[in-house]
């Protein structure tokens, strides 16, 4: 599949997982990798950890819409913002020209308790925002850094509750608003990232399903994110391999290469497995990432992981047209 079709396919990615699977990277990688075929890409971060700056040696995200990758003759460039549900409020109340509103309740701290006085508001306000920022056409694609896993349900399914609950008014219309970019594939889809170990495997495809379920999302590829590349030559006995070569090792090396070779085995048995049962049951195709040996990403892992991400996607079958 052509990459920018790939990434045009939807204007919004929202990319979901398990704590500690690499999500946030992910979502990093996939605005680089949209950036380098063209597109104007925009990162919403909606939790505040700053995982996204610290990648890109930036400064902390804000409202305000922060450039991460500047523009450029082959790359479409990269925005970051983050967006919280005061500050969604806020921005809804000044562009309806509740101004003086909108100040008051900075003022009076009555913020907090507007923002929490209906269950799946703070959600719906953040949704709402991304809903705004789409139809605005400014960029190509957003990619959105979704909570961890158990509750990007709840927060995709906050659109359906609150349409149920309130019939009438501004929140009932934002409520339906959102839902229309939800449901809409052509608008928005959820990616999902998991690495290749049983729990996080399990949890995505429990996700999976509930999403399909019970929001109506459209699920994009699968990203296996740290995944060990295959070694040949770990069967060779570590005494004949260095007779062969013609070095000597030292007292202890042999038994301390035989162990790190079994390690290494086991570890791609056991992703060997858990990759094949996760397409066994959910028939999603899966874009694999290497693992990359590092304690914290920077700006050429996150190119490293962008090449990866296309060619990957270059590998998937094109859609029928």
């Amino acid at each position: 599949m052509d990459p920018e079709q790939f990434f045009t396919a939807s204007g919004v990615i929202i990319v979901a997982g398990k704590g500690g699977v690499g999500k946030t990277a992910v979502t990093a990688a996939l605005a680089v990798a949209a950036s380098r075929v063209g597109l104007r890409t925009l990162v919403v971060e909606v939790e505040g950890k700053g995982g996204i700056s610290t990648m890109f040696d930036s400064e902390v995200l804000r409202f305000d819409q922060t450039c991460l990758v500047e523009p450029g003759e082959d790359r479409g460039g990269v925005f970051a913002r983050t967006i919280t549900p005061d500050e969604a409020l806020l921005d809804y109340l000044r562009s309806h020209g509740l101004q003086r509103i909108s100040n008051r309740l900075v003022s009076s701290g009555a913020l907090e308790l507007i923002s929490t006085a209906v269950p799946g508001i703070r959600d719906i306000l953040v949704l709402g925002a991304v809903k705004s920022l789409e139809r605005g056409g400014e960029f190509d694609l957003i990619v959105l850094d979704a909570p961890a896993a158990g509750h990007a349900i709840t927060f995709l399914r906050s659109a359906t509750g609150l349409a149920d609950a309130v019939k009438v008014g501004p929140i009932n219309a934002q409520a339906e608003e959102v839902l229309g970019l939800l449901e809409d594939p052509q608008r928005c889809r959820v990616m999902l990232v998991t690495v290749p170990e049983e729990t996080p495997v399990n949890e995505l495809i429990q996700t999976a399903y509930s999403l399909e379920d019970e929001v109506g999302v459209a699920l994009g590829p699968v990203v296996v994110n740290g995944v060990v590349a295959d070694l040949v030559g770990l069967d060779t006995d570590p005494d004949e391999a260095a007779r062969d070569a013609g070095v000597r090792l030292l007292p202890g090396e042999a038994d301390l290469l035989r162990a790190a070779a079994e390690f290494r085995r086991a570890r791609m048995d056991l992703q060997r497995t858990q990759l094949d049962r996760m397409a066994t049951e959910l028939p999603l195709p899966q874009l694999q990432l290497p693992y990359l040996v590092t304690s914290q990403l920077d700006r050429d892992h996150l190119g490293l992981l962008a090449d990866a991400l296309l060619a990957r996607i270059a590998e998937l079958p094109p859609v029928a047209t």
